[in-house]
């Protein structure tokens, strides 16, 4: 296990199966000094030779269970705006920082993801509980279930599930917001790279969409000014889809950058690594770090958010760790 000052980083086996996951620590996400954006004297980021995502990303939605149409089209545009031009800072000047890992050959992580298919489990195909190695079986279900399967895309797919608020999930809330892994021959027929993601709205936003919500355990109140509440709102109006774009931002930056857990990362354990992303949990401005978001951007409204979207969408990300600079870094940085 890793751990890094507000954070840690979580394996969970299941069948002797390892995922990599987004999990938070609350007493140490909000107890920690204020001032925290990473350190060279800290990190140890290596490269472990093995391939990241450098070819063209096909991009596979599987929706399980019941979606808001509103809700799919908030996170279709922050899909949409990994590839495409926005007004400064942006989602894609975002996935520049993903841009600059590269393989052994010198290929850099691609900036070009399409949203190439997209898949609607509607009825709960394995169920409203899934065990994380469920999550390989719900993809198998998407790319043989008849007549419109999904590609099953062994050379440049990468598949993310998308599990609704309603449905529960191994370690959701208590341990993972999200994790990616490869899925195995034996269950889904090839080796792909996929992600998993659930909306929290209703089982634990202050955990897995905060800051948009505040974890009741924290110990501490909730910010206020003047004794009111003045918790930072949501940039699209959804508490849970909201927080799920920065936990997707998490898993797809770290999936590209360590497809097959042979890739970028830090610690001596290949089964317990601690990602690009990792490195920088709770921090999605300058001076981010233990409970505090750093210096983000805040409308009339409220709604706080870091990058620009498509179609005039903002989105509260979290930063990654820039292999250049050797810190936590986005384009919102005030340096």
């Amino acid at each position: 296990m890793q751990k890094h000052h507000h954070y840690h980083f979580l394996l969970i086996s299941c069948f002797c199966i390892s995922t990599l996951a987004l999990s938070w620590n609350q007493n140490m996400q909000f107890n920690q000094g204020k001032n925290y954006e990473g350190s060279s004297d800290l990190v140890d980021l290596q490269y472990h030779m093995g391939p990241v995502l450098a070819s063209p990303i096909d991009l596979y939605i599987i929706w399980y269970g019941h979606w808001n149409p509103t809700q799919q089209t908030i996170i279709r545009d922050f899909l949409y705006s990994l590839s495409s031009s926005s007004s400064y800072p942006s989602v894609s000047d975002w996935w520049r920082t993903v841009r600059l890992y590269t393989d052994q050959t010198g290929s850099n992580i691609t900036g070009n993801i399409a949203l190439s298919g997209e898949f609607y489990d509607t009825k709960y195909s394995h169920g409203g509980y899934l065990s994380r190695l469920a999550i390989q079986s719900v993809i198998k279900t998407a790319v043989t279930s008849y007549p419109r399967p999904l590609p099953l895309n062994p050379h440049n797919g990468l598949y993310l599930v998308l599990s609704s608020s309603d449905v529960q999930v191994q370690d959701f809330c208590r341990a993972v917001c999200g994790f990616h892994y490869f899925t195995f021959p034996n269950i889904v027929g090839v080796t792909v790279p996929y992600a998993w993601v659930g909306n929290s709205g209703t089982q634990c936003p202050g955990i897995c969409a905060y800051p948009f919500a505040w974890p009741s355990n924290s110990g501490k109140p909730p910010p206020s000014s003047n004794g009111g509440n003045n918790i930072m709102h949501a940039p699209n109006g959804d508490v849970g889809t909201d927080g799920m774009i920065s936990v997707i931002a998490h898993e797809l930056a770290e999936a590209s950058s360590n497809p097959f857990v042979n890739a970028w990362y830090a610690g001596d354990d290949p089964t317990a690594p601690t990602e690009i992303a990792d490195l920088c949990v709770g921090v999605y401005g300058s001076g981010g770090g233990g409970g505090y978001v750093g210096k983000v951007f805040t409308d009339s409204w409220g709604n706080g958010y870091n990058v620009n979207g498509v179609k005039g969408r903002r989105f509260l990300v979290q930063w990654v760790w820039n292999p250049l600079q050797r810190r936590c870094f986005g384009p919102n940085a005030v340096d």
